[in-house]
């Protein structure tokens, strides 16, 4: 699936609380005690490693705008590796994703490609109640609390794709 031009700005938007940058390091934690939670991004997955909390799953590609560079250490995580140009959601993407839900955590999906938009099947196929983060360029660190509206949101969103 590819994302259309039309559907850009929609996705600007963040799909749940946004903490500003100065606050991650405090907030977080609190914001994720309990859940099952999932890392979209090389940079959440490392800020969120700085507080001492470990994803359950961490979806990364080794870059960060746009830019090479070493994945964060993985934390003990199984690893399953997958290809997903930019701004598309591949099947096997989704499929991984899926996979990695039914492994025993920590679970890494290393992309090659850009792993940006599987924040919406990320949201889609997590447990109940699971914290998805992810970053907001310039902004701050997005957490998205998976209820069945978020679930039916970023379901319709995957369908707008092309």
């Amino acid at each position: 699936m590819r994302l259309p031009d039309s559907l850009r700005d929609r996705l600007r938007a963040p799909l749940g609380e946004l903490i500003p940058d100065r606050d991650v390091p405090g907030a977080v934690a609190g914001r994720v005690a309990g859940a099952y939670v999932v890392s979209v991004g090389d940079r959440t997955t490392e800020r969120l490693a700085s507080v001492g909390i470990v994803p359950s799953l961490q979806i990364v590609d080794g870059l960060e705008r746009r830019r090479g560079r070493e994945p964060p250490p993985a934390g003990g995580a199984r690893e399953i590796r997958v290809e997903n140009p930019p701004a598309q959601v591949t099947e096997g993407s989704v499929e991984a994703i899926r996979a990695a839900y039914a492994m025993e955590p920590p679970v890494r999906i290393l992309v090659s490609g850009e792993e940006d938009l599987l924040v919406l099947p990320a949201c889609v196929h997590a447990p109940e109640g699971a914290a998805v983060l992810y970053g907001q360029p310039g902004e701050g660190m997005v957490v998205v609390r998976v209820t069945p509206q978020v679930r039916n949101k970023t379901a319709a969103l995957l369908g707008l794709m092309e």
